[in-house]
């Protein structure tokens, strides 16, 4: 099993920033994919920015410029830098880990509890 254990969010003005950061223990597997995604009140659940062991990113269009995804392999820790604020990035915020196949197939995904992001205007 993996648990994922997610800090950093808060409250911030607009043009603030903020560093989320998400642990994951347990049963690592060598292959992963870290993500984090975001939902905000009457909203669908979106990615944010994902990053595999391979060091292959994406990041939604959204954020791209202002937010940086970035891994610590030594503590299975991924970090989302997240700069130039605004209020419509406010939202509740998920770390998800994918366990990858040799074929690059994910076969178990695990989400954090969230953390939460308030920017105001």
């Amino acid at each position: 099993q993996v648990q994922l254990v997610e800090s950093g969010g808060g409250l911030v003005q607009s043009g603030g920033s903020l560093r989320l950061s998400c642990k994951a223990s347990g049963s690592i597997s060598r292959a992963y994919v870290m993500a984090w995604h975001r939902q905000a009140p009457g909203n669908q659940r979106e990615l944010v920015a994902e990053m595999d062991t391979r060091g292959v990113t994406n990041y939604a269009d959204a954020v791209k410029g202002r937010f940086t995804i970035s891994r610590d392999n030594a503590n299975n820790t991924a970090y989302l830098q997240m700069n130039s604020l605004k209020p419509e990035d406010t939202a509740l915020y998920y770390c998800k880990y994918k366990s990858m196949s040799s074929s690059w197939i994910a076969y178990r995904e695990v989400w954090g509890p969230g953390t939460l992001v308030t920017v105001s205007s």
